[in-house]
């Protein structure tokens, strides 16, 4: 279902702007649209975009400079969308790690369809297996990563995109204790700020949603440890303080 797919445009020609936007809600993709750099970059770190449709010549930046920040973090697709023809152009946004490069006038066919190769590859990277993500099944709860689609007893259950992406990460590593800074990290980026409030607010909703009982999880687990922070001596001792971590798991695939 592609209407789980959010894909963010970076466009400042409007017509094109909106033409993208059309075509691709037409298609059943959720569209988030800005005419500048800094406003992409600002979408990307808050939102979490499953694609980026990327125009190079904007007015604030360059988008080879969008490219390079977004690769410090993340390996969401990219595909560029420019009136620059030059293989140097191309070959540039290429290396800088673009997944794609669409030159200006282009067709709707050829768009959706590097937009569907891009959004599979990326799907099998992220879930280690070149060929087919087997689902995750446990108690009733099923999450078809190729549909994207989660299923509590048959019955579909209605993920913003955010919190698809924290609920795929866990089944991706279910059984594993995962630490909310790790969660943090894959979702938002390293860039993200140290309160976990926001993942907090996201774990809540998610339990309300496939918790048949969230004050008695069945998959959804918040675990207290024991951290340990080192800190190396000229004499090479470690001294240990403690203090408490919240980590967060999903139950094993049954």
């Amino acid at each position: 279902m592609n209407d789980s797919y959010s894909i963010l445009i970076i466009e400042d020609e409007k017509n094109i702007l909106d033409f993208m936007s059309r075509t691709l809600k037409a298609n059943g993709y959720k569209t988030t649209t800005v005419t500048s750099g800094k406003a992409g970059l600002s979408i990307i770190n808050s939102q979490c975009p499953d694609l980026i449709l990327l125009d190079l010549g904007l007015p604030d930046m360059d988008g080879n400079d969008i490219i390079a920040s977004v690769r410090e973090w993340t390996s969401c697709p990219i595909i560029v969308i420019s009136a620059r023809t030059g293989e140097h152009d191309k070959v540039a946004a290429l290396d800088l790690g673009a997944d794609d490069y669409i030159t200006k006038p282009f067709g709707t066919s050829e768009l959706l369809a590097r937009i569907r190769t891009s959004l599979r590859h990326s799907n099998r990277m992220a879930s280690n297996s070149p060929l087919y993500i087997r689902p995750y099944k446990c108690q009733g709860l099923i999450l078809d990563f190729e549909k994207r689609m989660l299923t509590l007893d048959g019955e579909e259950i209605h993920l913003t995109p955010v919190e698809y992406k924290i609920v795929a990460y866990l089944a991706r590593n279910s059984g594993k204790v995962m630490t909310y800074a790790s969660v943090m990290a894959n979702v938002w980026g390293p860039f993200t700020d140290n309160n976990n409030r926001i993942l907090r607010v996201n774990m809540a909703n998610i339990r309300r949603k496939i918790e048949r009982n969230p004050s008695q999880p069945q998959f959804l687990f918040t675990e207290v440890g024991v951290v340990c922070a080192k800190m190396r001596m000229k004499c090479n001792l470690l001294l240990y303080l403690p203090g408490t971590l919240l980590y967060i798991r999903l139950l094993r695939m049954c």
